[in-house]
């Protein structure tokens, strides 16, 4: 199935930073259409074989089954070994009573990117079909969402501060899993960079699974479907409206937007504090042991010369919470304050915020490597520490608080304005 090379009609689109109509030519292979006022991309076009990103998803779905059926990692000390798998750190996470940061493990790296491959694999075998299921929308809209939360590539660079910090005390030795995940991790990269959101929902509607998107008028209230990314008209009459082509609600602007991220940043500032002063985990060899903080953590990478991984630790475990934090209460602040103060920048700190939020999650699955490989009684062990729930929860309170909030309402102040000085 060859998606054809150039987008055939206009169409209205909304910037989903700053909330700007535009009327977007057709678009040719490769071509990208930029907000003209923030820079945002409303759509990167890109006339792809369908065929090639299922093979793509095929060769994922085989990574994923020996990510999770070969031995990931073996350890080995004093004569005694200790083979993990991807499953290990999870179990053994809740064998040591922190089953809060095992769910957190196994829903970002096994359930979300599996439930990714097999939405992806099942919309693209419906839409080879002659008669495709009409639920085929609603699989593409839950794989959108679990995607979000796909963390293949933070949990490889967790693996690598893991194999860095165990490499001078003992033998180790990766599994056939890595490098499954590795290509994993690649094979999904490709896939995103093949698929495009637009040109999916144009296929259903090709195939009759969705309407084509409706004629715009610019002039009445619209709305920018969350879930699609398509701009439609709300109803005159005020009630609740749902999107045209994928029946998600409709709204103007994220409901309490404002309120939910205040509330949502205050739980994560507060959770921050016992995040850095509790142990993420304890290092007991011959029946000794020392809890290390995430400064700690840091710090004894950097006596040990490995500056540019201390760096890398540092940068995502205490520094981008900090600017999480700092800079989303930034937002709040100037948005209720009505602010037009450097607005195009505080869009670009939005994208960032977003951007680097699951980054953070390195050190927690550094955490469940390390506990599932170093489980050797008396010569030695790793247990996690309370620390790494309250920072986790951090970390996924942040991302939830970026969603929440709605870029769109800094610049709703422009148009506040300009209606003034119409009247």
């Amino acid at each position: 199935m060859i998606t054809p090379t150039t987008r055939s009609s206009t169409q209205i689109m909304e910037c989903h930073d700053c909330g700007l109509l535009h009327d977007v030519p057709p678009l040719h292979d490769g071509m990208r259409a930029r907000c003209s006022r923030c820079g945002a991309t409303l759509e990167h076009y890109r006339a792809i074989s369908l065929s090639h990103a299922y093979a793509y998803s095929w060769a994922g779905a085989i990574c994923f089954a020996m990510a999770n059926f070969l031995p990931f990692i073996k350890l080995e000390i004093s004569g005694r070994a200790q083979v993990a798998s991807l499953v290990t750190g999870i179990k053994a996470l809740y064998d040591q009573g922190l089953w809060e940061l095992g769910i957190v493990v196994a829903f970002t790296m096994l359930v979300a990117p599996g439930l990714q491959i097999l939405a992806r694999l099942t919309v693209l075998t419906g839409l080879r079909m002659r008669r495709p299921p009409r639920w085929l929308p609603l699989v593409h809209r839950g794989a959108s969402f679990v995607g979000r939360w796909a963390m293949i590539e933070v949990y490889m660079l967790g693996l690598l501060v893991a194999y860095v910090k165990l490499i001078d005390l003992a033998q180790v030795d990766l599994g056939p899993a890595v490098f499954a995940v590795v290509a994993l991790m690649l094979v999904t990269v490709a896939t995103g960079a093949l698929l495009d959101d637009e040109t999916i929902w144009r296929s259903f509607a090709r195939k009759g699974l969705a309407p084509p998107p409706p004629r715009v008028d610019p002039s009445r209230p619209t709305a920018l479907c969350e879930s699609c990314w398509l701009v439609s008209n709300l109803p005159d009459s005020g009630h609740d409206a749902a999107c045209p082509r994928c029946s998600a609600p409709l709204h103007q602007r994220k409901p309490n937007s404002l309120t939910r991220t205040w509330a949502l940043l205050i739980t994560a500032a507060i959770l921050y504090i016992p995040a850095n002063l509790f142990p993420i985990m304890t290092v007991i060899s011959l029946g000794h042991g020392e809890p290390d903080t995430i400064i700690s953590g840091v710090i004894a990478l950097a006596d040990a010369g490995l500056w540019p991984l201390a760096a890398l630790v540092f940068f995502a475990s205490i520094l981008v919470p900090v600017l999480k934090l700092v800079g989303l209460m930034t937002l709040l602040i100037t948005t209720q304050r009505g602010s037009t103060w450097r607005l195009q920048d505080r869009t670009v700190l939005y994208r960032i915020i977003e951007f680097v939020g699951r980054w953070s999650m390195i050190d927690i699955f550094m955490i469940s490597i390390l506990v599932a490989l170093v489980q050797l009684g008396e010569i030695a062990t790793i247990e996690p520490g309370i620390g790494a729930i309250a920072f986790a929860s951090v970390v996924i309170i942040t991302m939830i608080a970026s969603e929440s909030f709605d870029p769109r309402l800094m610049w709703d102040v422009l148009r506040r304005d300009t209606g003034k000085k119409g009247h």
